[in-house]
């Protein structure tokens, strides 16, 4: 495909018969945009039940890394379906789940050996490592991000701070939980400004909290994310995150890192921290890593994971097939698609920077490879968030063919799949350069 094709008004018949069918039977706490109904998809082309064809930069929010049904994750799905579909590793032993945390403990960064837990999801990774964070030190405290996405189980949700609509009716939630602010630079909670600052986010912790407030030696562990994905795409100093987990070191934190949507190439490297030069206690992983398959993977040093037998375990979790799908997932990581993301993202970034210099309300562009996004704001001055032209252009690029998801109050993210062109970038450019100029122009 080279561009969108529209040939109903949106939604068209079929679709709006199923979405009335849909609020009938499936329940109401989904999220939905817009009103796309999916039949299949091929790379970064989405077909609806209409016959009408979209061009994709979601990704299914960074899942399909790449691109949808890539032939050789197909097939590697299919021939695991021909001889196992589940046997549960949480009592069994195959060799899927074995090879595939051998490959992921040799991928993620630092020394040492490292062991493997797998769940179903970012939300269950999540979960797990805030358990054995637990169980490893002994402590109850933790710390994590005002702005933060980590998933909507309790433990999770408990972490998580990004909308308040999200933990609405749910207290009390887990105790213990310390949330401060992120590196936030376009919108300093402290009114300080990069580099000027030296930083003063991360002396905060331990010259005020750690001294008023939290008694370091209670606190299991930091769980940050290196680059924040619902709170709006925000990516922090260089050396926000070596700081941190240096304070960290300091008093036996544990610094847990959320990798799941920054993870698995999406930035360009395998782990989006590689570009901060720290290499964590533990990291969560979901999303990219089984292109679509339900798969959650836990990584953590060896003397880390140390719970017995019992202490945590998933049904599901490890899935063969879904195993299967996550090794030719990295392979094709490995050969070229982490390459792609770092080329293209860059190649992304320079489009919408010079839109950019055309448009006051495109505030603030920022990312790192194919995680990208654009805050919008009424003027560039007093920076007052745009929700309301945020939405508006995320509904009129889907009513021209192309799909694109808002994150934070205010910013549209692109993390298309990494197999992307330049020439499909260059067709969504130009389509969200005409919704841009149609909206707030």
């Amino acid at each position: 495909m080279k561009s969108p094709v529209i040939k109903t008004t949106l939604p068209g018949p079929k679709a709006r018969k199923l979405i009335e069918q849909d609020s009938t039977y499936v329940s109401p706490s989904y999220t939905r945009y817009y009103p796309l109904v999916v039949e299949k998809g091929r790379g970064l082309w989405v077909h609806d039940v209409d016959g009408n064809v979209f061009l994709d930069f979601t990704a299914g929010i960074a899942v399909c890394a790449t691109g949808h049904c890539h032939p050789r994750v197909v097939q590697a799905i299919k021939e695991q379906a021909d001889l196992l579909l589940h046997m549960s590793g949480t009592d069994f032993y195959y060799k899927s789940q074995i090879v595939l945390a051998e490959k992921l403990a040799s991928l993620a960064p630092g020394k040492g050996n490292k062991k493997v837990y797998f769940g179903n999801s970012g939300a269950e990774a999540v979960e797990a490592a805030f358990k054995l964070a637990r169980w490893h030190t002994q402590r109850e405290l933790n710390i994590a991000f005002y702005g933060a996405f980590h998933g909507r189980t309790m433990g999770a949700l408990s972490l998580t701070a990004s909308k308040t609509i999200q933990k609405k009716h749910y207290n009390p939630l887990v105790p213990g939980i310390t949330h401060i602010p992120y590196a936030y630079c376009y919108r300093c909670p402290y009114n300080l400004s990069y580099p000027q600052c030296e930083l003063g986010c991360v002396q905060w912790v331990e010259d005020t909290l750690f001294r008023t407030t939290i008694p370091p030696e209670e606190v299991a562990a930091i769980i940050v994310e290196p680059i924040q994905g619902e709170g709006g795409y925000i990516v922090p100093p260089p050396e926000f995150h070596r700081k941190l987990s240096n304070i960290a070191k300091k008093y036996g934190i544990l610094y847990v890192v959320d990798e799941v949507q920054s993870g698995m190439g999406r930035t360009g490297k395998m782990f989006a921290m590689e570009h901060f030069g720290v290499d964590p206690d533990i990291i969560a992983l979901a999303k990219g890593i089984a292109s679509g398959m339900p798969l959650g993977a836990l990584i953590a040093r060896a003397e880390i994971m140390n719970w017995e037998a019992g202490s945590h375990a998933s049904t599901f979790g490890g899935n063969p097939v879904s195993c299967q799908s996550a090794l030719a997932t990295i392979e094709l990581l490995e050969q070229e698609l982490m390459e792609n993301s770092a080329v293209q993202g860059k190649y992304l970034m320079t489009g919408l920077r010079e839109l950019q210099q055309s448009y006051e309300c495109m505030g603030d562009v920022r990312g790192k490879g194919l995680m990208v996004g654009v805050e919008f704001v009424k003027d560039r001055e007093n920076k007052k968030p745009a929700r309301e032209w945020r939405n508006h252009i995320i509904k009129k690029a889907f009513q021209k063919g192309l799909l694109l998801l808002g994150c934070g109050e205010n910013s549209i993210r692109f993390c298309p799949a990494l197999t992307v062109s330049e020439a499909e970038i260059d067709k969504c450019l130009s389509i969200f350069h005409d919704v841009v100029r149609e909206v707030a122009g």
